[in-house]
């Protein structure tokens, strides 16, 4: 799954509070594998019927399973959530059924106990199709046509297959499935596996039989039925389909480009060839909350991760789709044909794939610098690893809300950047070696992070477990410190290790093995590993070397240099490497944010960036991000317009450069840096701009083809963020009108920006009001709550508890969880953490706790931060000519 989070905060994007790492994991054992059922009957083989009343919107099923018993038994635990289940037969034999609709299990009690041994379960049942995104339910669209349309659609991670189906709804627990469906004959269906029989049933209806699948988790089957169409292609000798709605299928063309040059990619990288006989991506128009998620052979999508339109898709959109379709392609071997045994290391899955699908964007589109412009994804890991309130990378997961909580920076970004320094550390031939006996050892079946440790050291004879582990199974950022000292000619530097908190009065003790690179421009790397307790020690020819730690950015710790040192990489600093550019802006400004070091510091090297006509995307993808966090902490400043011209005046010579019109074979990192610029400056109030985007939005409305789509996004939001009741009128009709969903979230965005109190009470309201998908409201209430600049009445509006059930009404049980967290953590103030704690809905599941403390905790770190920040930029900025 490649989960979309919600808007990033001044300081984190997320964090969790659960109890400590698995510390000294063991191998993948069944028997010893965490989980609720019972493990004394396990399913083979699922034959699965149903039929959908897409008018009544129910579900009708029937299902046999091959189940074994490994001792005697009288009663059968599996699990449910919404169902009726109407009988139950153990080889033929009536069972008692009893269901618990709180702990979403049913208990079938045998009138005598069986034997071991093989045994046939069937079950007739009976459900709901709801609208929520969770499970099986209903999506209804508007076409570009402006009909309304239907379409059958099916998202079971983390443990939603319960809601189709009556089974053993645990990774641990895999069988085959071979599905059977009913469905309206107009629908075209898609699964896992080919279509294998179709035949007409009456009533306007069809029975489609579906092949059976390989042996693999309940959460990866799948099934999307409408009225879709397809693009074909093939990677390799494997046939590849990227379906949207009909009408829309031309958009999938990119990602069929895409796909088809990964799949070959993949194949040769994982040492087996994928194993199914087709591949299918699909675009779910809008109502999709997961983002995408891995189903083996039919992955799914919310349509602005898989369409590109030239016509009117951002650049930002190319660039996405192609690193979700990758993301997702690397599941059908990490996480569908080797899968974690339980949701405490569903970063096996993720982070993976995340490294993953940098990768294999980087292999194919190698201009585009992915990997310098990673660092946007460290930071923001890190932002939350140095939190009190983080986890371990492996964490331990007591129920089904608290793995929704685990799908987080951490286990994407910060498991994808673990992932990253194994790789440098061992090298890449050596670490995919690995990773080819890893899939090897383990296709069909489960591991945890210790089988995965095991096959890298077996293969490269290094003890991979003691570094990786210090890293995995306990929570927390390593800070490497750097001194220097001139001897005898040459630089010596000393590192000793400690841990990077922020806002932490008491972090707990942590020890990592770290892989540490030093070098400079006119320097060669060196290499070590930095042990607890125990300062390296470096030494470099001359004594004036600028000398860097983690050249190159690939380890995951923060660094802090003394006086001399930072001084040395100052004046070295347009010599640097834009990755250890930004790497070293990033540390500094972290520094800040920690009380570790004075802001002056970050900006001193920021102020200089124009002068030294730094041109990388990295380092100005970094600097803007910073900029505008500091501009919030701005909040009710006196200060704020002197902080805005000094960002105008170090921005506007970069958008002075690109200018506002793509230039004719103009690079692509210049096509995704303008948008950013003339977003920030309008941000900046940049009167200038401003006044340029209204003034190409009024030519956009009337004809379309005057205003490039790279421009759409950051023109319509400045036009949003100064919109008068008639722009905004109109950019509301927008978001009601479109029929795909990068250009209705593009126009909401827009309405998000707006100040004007009365203006934010409308947008709140149309959130919920059905102009917005279900699975993307949450994500646009925490727009408005940040565009708004006023976070604290979007609150009020939002926990209003009558405007707080009509939302809730729209959400899956992932919403449920962190709405109120979500809008909450924009805040800095300390009453609405405080509320939100006493929210009655933050202890309805483990899950929504979690989300509340994180946010009260975030609340209280960025109240600080900006604190100190004012007081900062109030003494800088008058040093400033």
């Amino acid at each position: 799954m490649r989960h979309r989070p919600t808007i990033a905060t001044l300081l984190l994007a997320g964090a969790a509070l659960l109890p400590g790492a698995a510390h000294g994991e063991a191998p993948f054992d069944f028997a010893h594998a965490p989980g609720q059922l019972p493990k004394t009957v396990v399913p083979s083989a699922y034959r699965i019927d149903i039929a959908a009343d897409m008018k009544r919107l129910t579900l009708g099923g029937h299902e046999t399973i091959d189940v074994t018993a490994s001792a005697p038994i009288g009663s059968i635990t599996l699990n449910q959530a919404g169902l009726t289940l109407l009988s139950a037969k153990l080889d033929g034999v009536a069972a008692a059924i009893t269901q618990d609709d709180a702990a979403q299990t049913a208990t079938l009690t045998l009138p005598h106990p069986v034997a071991a041994g093989p045994h046939t379960l069937v079950i007739a049942y009976s459900g709901p199709i709801p609208a929520t995104p969770n499970g099986i339910y209903y999506d209804d669209y508007r076409t570009p046509s402006g009909q309304t349309h239907r379409m059958l659609v099916t998202q079971f991670e983390v443990a939603d297959a319960r809601r189709m189906f009556p089974g053993w709804d645990e990774p641990a627990f895999k069988a085959t499935f071979q599905l059977t469906a009913t469905l309206p004959d107009s629908y075209v269906p898609v699964s896992n596996m080919p279509v294998t029989a179709s035949t007409p049933v009456g009533g306007h209806a069809r029975r489609v039989v579906f092949g059976t699948t390989p042996r693999m988790s309940t959460y990866l089957l799948a099934l999307v039925a409408g009225d879709i169409s397809a693009v074909s292609g093939t990677g390799g000798a494997t046939p590849i389909n990227v379906y949207a709605p009909t009408g829309m299928q031309r958009n999938g063309a990119y990602a069929l480009q895409a796909a088809s040059a990964i799949l070959p990619y993949y194949n040769d990288y994982f040492g087996i060839p994928y194993p199914l006989p087709k591949l299918d991506l699909l675009a779910i128009p809008g109502n999709y909350e997961a983002g995408a998620m891995e189903n083996w052979g039919a992955i799914t999508f919310i349509d602005d991760d898989l369409l590109f339109d030239p016509h009117t898709s951002a650049p930002s959109t190319r660039e996405l789709v192609y690193l979700v379709v990758a993301h997702e392609m690397a599941h059908q071997w990490s996480g569908d044909l080797v899968t974690m045994g339980w949701w405490d290391n569903i970063w096996l899955n993720e982070g993976f794939a995340t490294w993953m699908e940098t990768k294999a964007t980087d292999h194919f589109n190698p201009t585009w610098q992915i990997w310098p412009r990673q660092h946007a994804d460290r930071e923001q890991a890190m932002a939350q690893d140095a939190h009190p309130s983080t986890h371990p990378i492996q964490l331990v997961i007591h129920d089904v809300s608290e793995a929704n909580t685990a799908f987080d920076r951490i286990s994407y970004q910060k498991g994808e950047q673990v992932i990253r320094m194994t790789e440098d550390w061992l090298g890449a031939d050596m670490f995919r070696a690995g990773m080819r006996a890893y899939m090897k050892a383990h296709a069909y079946g489960n591991t945890t992070s210790a089988d995965l440790w095991a096959a890298l050291s077996q293969v490269s004879h290094q003890d991979v477990a003691a570094v990786a582990r210090s890293f995995t199974e306990q929570p927390g950022i390593p800070l490497v410190n750097v001194a220097r000292r001139c001897d005898a000619g040459k630089t010596v530097l000393s590192l000793t290790e400690g841990r990077f908190t922020i806002h932490d009065p008491h972090p707990l003790p942590a020890r990592w093995n770290i892989p540490v690179t030093v070098g400079g421009p006119d320097a060669t790397a060196q290499r070590v590993i930095l042990r607890p307790e125990t300062p390296a020690t470096l030494a470099f020819a001359g004594c004036d070397q600028p000398l860097k730690a983690n050249l190159g950015e690939n380890g995951y710790y923060r660094t802090a240099y003394d006086a001399a040192s930072l001084a040395a990489l100052a004046a070295a600093f347009s010599r640097l490497d834009a990755t250890d550019r930004a790497n070293l802006l990033g540390d500094q400004f972290a520094l800040f944010q920690a009380g570790q070091a004075p802001l002056a510091a970050y900006l001193d090297l920021v102020a200089g960036l124009s002068a030294g006509k730094d041109t990388s995307i990295a380092v100005w993808q970094d600097t803007i991000s910073h900029l505008r966090q500091l501009d919030t902490m701005e909040r009710g400043s006196p200060q704020r317009p002197a902080f805005r011209a000094f960002a105008r005046a170090l921005l506007a010579p970069q958008l002075a450069r690109l200018g506002w019109m793509p230039r004719e074979g103009e690079s692509f990192l210049d096509t995704l840096l303008r948008p950013e610029l003339i977003a920030a400056l309008g941000q900046f109030d940049d009167q200038a701009v401003v006044a340029e985007a209204q003034a190409r939005f009024a030519a956009w409305r009337k004809t379309p083809s005057a205003l490039a789509p790279s421009l759409l996004d950051p023109v319509t939001w400045i036009v949003g963020r100064h919109a008068d009741p008639a722009t905004y009128a109109m950019l509301a009709g927008l978001v009601r009108s479109s029929s795909d969903t990068e250009q209705k979230l593009r126009f909401f965005r827009a309405l998000a920006a707006s100040r004007d109190p009365a203006l934010v009470a409308q947008s709140v309201r149309l959130a919920y009001s059905g102009a917005i998908p279900n699975g993307r409201i949450v994500h646009m209430l925490a727009a408005i709550a940040t565009g708004s600049d006023d976070p604290d009445r979007v609150w009020s509006l939002v926990q209003a508890p009558q405007t707080q059930k009509q939302i809730r009404a729209h959400l899956a049980p992932w919403s449920q969880s962190s709405l109120l967290a979500t809008v909450a953590g924009q805040s800095v103030n300390p009453a609405i953490a405080q509320a939100l704690l006493d929210d009655p809905s933050t202890t309805v599941t483990t899950g929504a706790t979690i989300e509340a403390k994180k946010a009260a905790d975030l609340i209280a770190a960025n109240a600080d931060i900006a604190a100190r920040a004012q007081a900062a930029l109030a003494a800088w900025l008058p040093t400033r000519p």
